[in-house]
């Protein structure tokens, strides 16, 4: 088996408020100027940069806290999760380059996977040996999962695989893809849904790039033509394609990138920072209107953040959080929208006269207000996310 031992935390850091401070001291320490967006020496970090970032906080004990021992993760809960969240999102740092294979590929494969399937993938995410893609929207279905068309067709031991996802995140960098088909007929729609652990590099699969409003290179199209796996690239049975997708998406809208508040904070701190660096800008923050605009990002990351605290106490209490889920998304991606709604139009402000913390604070916030337009779009739009919180959580009659 590929097995690792678990990191470990210093005996000084044994409890939630000591591993926190842990967690902040090293992070502070060891973060590079240079991958820190509010920082002047700020560059672009390549993705092995990042990659050996991510194993060292795995070292530290910052990744995989609540991950089970016995597959490289620390045994903590998610309070512990949050604590550590907290000190990352606190920080200007780059974005997980790994974060569908520790948030979503992995939960799933501790929840329906194999105990071989268990011991080879878990490790291996979490001392980023391999990343993961994750093959759900396509065409003609976008977030409406149950109108997806990739089929996947049994002979004997092995699976024969045909379709097409689309807006697959690190595709072009995967090693393999969580992909959810379909068994049976689009008529079927939630039953007969079965998903893989595919291997990127298996003949038949095809990466084509798209570009984003942004000039990056994130995502992509993937086509299946006659991809044969074997049967023990399946996770759960045939039949539990549909509950295991839940299960993942509930935990992306939920639980995921928990330091989300506690970025928005550490943004907003970099914002009001460049605007201050620089006379003109600094005259707008004592606007009426910009004040008011700054109050309510203020209130709502608060409001966020005990979104989350209640988040994990709901949790650590043993409920299920299902389609509250959706609540988090919605919350987060429209608060993140309009703030930087608000940031751009500070930003563009900025001239070529300006301080050189303003001008590093116009290409950070026109980069990130690109981003944010696809925030209410990608894990589920808030279309999706309003209509699941009418039908099961308010449960309002659909021809209302």
């Amino acid at each position: 088996m590929d097995m690792k031992t678990s990191p470990a935390i210093p005996d000084a850091a044994v409890g939630s408020a000591a591993y926190r401070r842990y967690a902040r001291e090293w992070l502070r320490a060891n973060l590079p100027e240079h991958m820190r967006s509010d920082s002047l020496q700020y560059r672009t970090p390549t993705l092995n940069e990042c990659r050996d970032w991510e194993a060292a906080m795995y070292d530290a004990g910052l990744a995989g806290m609540t991950w089970p021992k016995a597959y490289g993760g620390l045994g903590l809960t998610l309070r512990e999760h949050l604590v550590v969240n907290k000190e990352i999102g606190a920080l200007a740092m780059p974005e997980s380059v790994s974060s569908i294979g520790k948030e979503l590929a992995g939960p799933i494969i501790q929840t329906v996977g194999t105990e071989e399937q268990k011991q080879f993938f878990l490790p291996r995410i979490l001392s980023m040996r391999d990343f993961w893609c994750q093959g759900f929207s396509e065409p003609d279905a976008g977030s409406d999962l149950a109108r997806l068309r990739t089929k996947a067709v049994q002979t004997g031991d092995t699976w024969c695989i045909n379709g097409q996802k689309i807006w697959t995140s690190g595709a072009a960098k995967a090693q393999y893809c969580l992909l959810l088909t379909r068994t049976g007929t689009v008529a079927d729609k939630h039953r007969g849904l079965l998903m893989f652990a595919v291997p990127m590099d298996t003949p038949g699969i095809r990466v084509v790039p798209i570009k984003s409003i942004d000039g990056k290179v994130s995502f992509a199209e993937v086509f299946f033509d006659n991809v044969v796996v074997p049967d023990s690239a399946r996770l759960g049975a045939p039949d539990e394609g549909w509950n295991a997708a839940i299960r993942v998406l509930s935990i992306e809208r939920a639980t995921n990138r928990m330091y989300r508040a506690w970025r928005f904070e550490c943004e907003l701190r970099q914002l009001i920072a460049a605007c201050k660096s620089d006379p003109q800008l600094a005259k707008l923050l004592d606007d009426g209107y910009y004040q008011r605009r700054i109050g309510d990002i203020v209130g709502e990351i608060d409001a966020l953040k005990g979104l989350v605290e209640r988040t994990v106490d709901q949790m650590m209490a043993g409920e299920k959080i299902g389609a509250r889920g959706s609540l988090t998304k919605l919350f987060w991606s429209e608060c993140h929208q309009a703030f930087m709604g608000l940031a751009l139009s500070l930003v563009s402000h900025v001239t070529p006269r300006s301080s050189p913390l303003a001008q590093r604070a116009r290409q950070a916030f026109t980069t990130a207000y690109l981003y944010a337009r696809a925030e209410t779009i990608y894990a589920g739009t808030t279309e999706v996310q309003l209509d699941i919180i009418a039908q099961r959580i308010m449960n309002l009659p659909k021809d209302l």
